[in-house]
């Protein structure tokens, strides 16, 4: 009997294995494309734009991976990500019906395959200190030879491996771009004063406009343009300080003859305050406004009012006299949340966008246009005047002071409809010694259609600092994003020329994901906090001003008694008033620190609990229930 069983059990064991083997085999011949993505961020699953882009294909593309063992077994982090790579691009062979190749090699040290990859223009990186090098980059061409790389997959970068992977498609099946004018008095392709302040890194270009190198060709346009070149499909017109009228004329018909704008003003610029005037001083006007231009085509846009924010304020360093280290800057902010439009394609996959110092837009009254906002504040916020926070602002001042009044401020939005010229009577005189081209179009009263164009009330969406880090690897930049300026920025020029397919793909994975709920605790009691500490030490100061007119004997108005040695009984009596209420108010002072963060560590205390605690419990009530269960069945099958 038990040999039977035995037998029985070896049988059902091969047949077992039988029925693996033969379903994998046939798996393997009839579901060869079918796949499922079971990882709980989809990383494997590709996203719309890049099917569409995928889908456009007419030529093939070749993608030849170059991926040294050595790397993985050196660096454990950089072998899960190679898998992944691997994993991802042969998502992109399958998704693309036949139209990618994919081929993989191993670099070794001195081989043809090194000098292969070191001639396609990827990077090989050191990791012993033999000098031997290692490889992981991608390298893609298409039918006429064009070729498009990636030096060296960086791991910092692995939430933005499907966008670099579609742009390099989208790059090399693309060969003509839209062109885009870039306006500005700001320096955004590198200040050419870097070396001469001794600040080498200003000398790079804005990492925004690297970006719109990628997908469009950027073409720089003067200041003093009298006409916009008619190649130029969008313009890019940032920090407009100073515009001359022919200069406005210009920019105002090229919107009356179908022109895309994105056009971007500021009440206090931060990139140019930090940058110092041409005499080596700061500079003292930091703002921007195109009133002609907006006002005519129904939008206002002060340059007097800044707007502050409590949600998502920025933790900066206090001033040397602050009692705290840091200190929420409430002048500059992160939108998130439905401070960004879900509605509109451009801005509805993007987590976060970052302003500093920006003003508010709104639309007149009667004008007709369709005023869609892309950002806006949250109803924490309130307006103070810009000039507290041109010249040396203080972020604990600015805290102590604010009161948010409950409104939301528009700070980006897109402007939609049928515009008339702010120049009716037709192109402002030319100034002296100017000439007009000979080329200069006839005058246009109105747009033929409706105009689009986005207006922001911030330029310092574009300034590197608010939005990206860039580490030098080995001599090569890498940008890492931490909020989605750039995405913001790009997707408003794909939409505003017409094409969709990367804004998916630009906005998937970007922006933080912070503890809403401590933060706002956070930040309820730091607002709070400031203006109990500003009271406070006010009295304080005066406390003790007092005190020391006391002991060195002074008047009753305030003259100082040179000839009194002599205290007084009153004034002795005042005096140890007056030290018990400079105790009695620091012994305030520190409660209200203490009071700072007993509701953040209140929660954090019980967020540990639950955390360490909750799981185990859980699982030891399902181990007691089930032990309960067995013994009772054990029980019934006895009796």
């Amino acid at each position: 009997m038990r040999n039977r069983r035995l037998a029985y059990s070896t049988l059902g064991v091969l047949l077992a294995l039988a029925l693996a083997v033969g379903v994998n085999l046939l798996a393997d011949r009839t579901l060869f494309a079918a796949r499922v993505d079971l990882t709980q961020q989809r990383l494997y699953t590709l996203s719309p734009g890049t099917r569409q882009v995928l889908s456009g294909l007419q030529d093939p593309i070749t993608f030849r991976l170059f991926y040294s063992r050595k790397l993985g077994s050196e660096v454990p982090q950089y072998g899960t990500y190679a898998e992944r790579v691997r994993e991802m691009l042969r998502e992109y062979v399958a998704a693309s019906g036949g139209r990618i190749r994919l081929e993989f090699f191993d670099p070794e040290p001195f081989s043809d395959v090194e000098d292969r990859a070191m001639a396609l223009g990827l990077q090989g990186v050191p990791v012993d200190q033999g000098g031997e090098k290692v490889y992981f980059g991608l390298a893609a061409s298409n039918l006429t030879d064009e070729e498009r790389n990636i030096p060296f997959f960086q791991s910092d970068r692995e939430r933005f491996l499907e966008a670099d992977l579609t742009r390099l498609v989208f790059e090399l099946s693309n060969p003509t771009r839209p062109v885009i004018g870039v306006m500005s008095p700001l320096p955004l392709n590198g200040d050419p004063r870097a070396m001469m302040m001794r600040q080498p890194q200003l000398a790079q270009p804005q990492v925004i406009l690297r970006q719109l190198r990628e997908s469009f060709t950027v073409q720089d346009v003067a200041m003093d343009v009298q006409v916009i070149p008619a190649e130029v499909q969008i313009l890019l017109l940032a920090h407009p300080q100073g515009l001359s009228d022919a200069a406005q004329y210009a920019v105002d018909q090229f919107v009356m003859r179908g022109g895309k704008l994105f056009l971007m003003v500021d009440p206090h610029s931060e990139m140019q305050a930090t940058r110092p005037a041409p005499g080596g001083r700061p500079p003292t006007d930091t703002a921007s406004s195109l009133p002609r231009l907006l006002n005519a085509w129904g939008v206002e846009a002060p340059s007097d009012q800044v707007v502050l924010d409590l949600r998502g304020a920025w933790r900066v360093r206090a001033g040397p006299q602050d009692r705290v280290q840091a200190v929420d800057y409430i002048a500059w902010f992160n939108l998130q949340g439905d401070s960004v439009n879900r509605t509109e394609i451009a801005t509805a996959q993007i987590e976060q966008v970052t302003v500093a110092s920006a003003g508010f837009l709104s639309a007149r009254e009667g004008s007709g246009i369709e005023f869609i906002p892309l950002l806006t504040s949250s109803a924490q916020s309130m307006l103070v005047d810009a000039a507290k926070v041109r010249t040396e602002p203080s972020p604990t001042r600015i805290l102590a002071d604010f009161r948010a009044d409950g409104h939301r401020r528009v700070i980006a939005a897109r402007i939609r409809g049928n515009l008339r010229s702010a120049f009716p009577e037709g192109p402002p005189p030319v100034a002296e010694g100017q000439e007009r081209p000979a080329d200069f179009p006839a005058h246009r009263a109105a747009t033929e259609g409706p105009a689009n164009l986005v207006v922001a009330n911030d330029a310092d969406i574009l300034e590197d600092r608010f939005w990206v880090r860039v580490q030098d690897f080995f001599g090569q930049q890498v940008a890492s994003p931490f909020s989605g300026n750039g995405s913001f920025v790009s997707n408003l020029a794909d939409t505003l020329a017409g094409s969709d397919a990367m804004i998916s793909l630009r906005s998937r994975g970007e922006g933080q994901r912070p503890f809403e709920l401590v933060d706002n605790i956070r930040r309820q009691a730091d607002a709070q906090f400031r203006q109990s500490e500003q009271q406070l030490t006010e009295r304080l100061t005066a406390t003790e001003r007092r005190l020391r007119e006391l002991r060195q004997g002074t008047g009753g108005e305030g003259a100082r008694n040179t000839n009194q040695t002599v205290i007084t009984p009153e004034q002795r009596a005042e005096i140890d008033r007056a030290r018990e209420e400079i105790a009695a108010t620091r012994r305030q002072l520190r409660g209200v620190q203490l009071e700072l963060r007993r509701d953040i560590e209140t929660l954090e205390f019980w967020l540990r609990v639950f955390n360490i605690a909750f799981v185990p419990i859980l699982l030891t009530l399902f181990a007691v229930t089930l032990a309960v269960v067995r013994s009772r069945r054990r029980a019934a099958a006895r009796a």
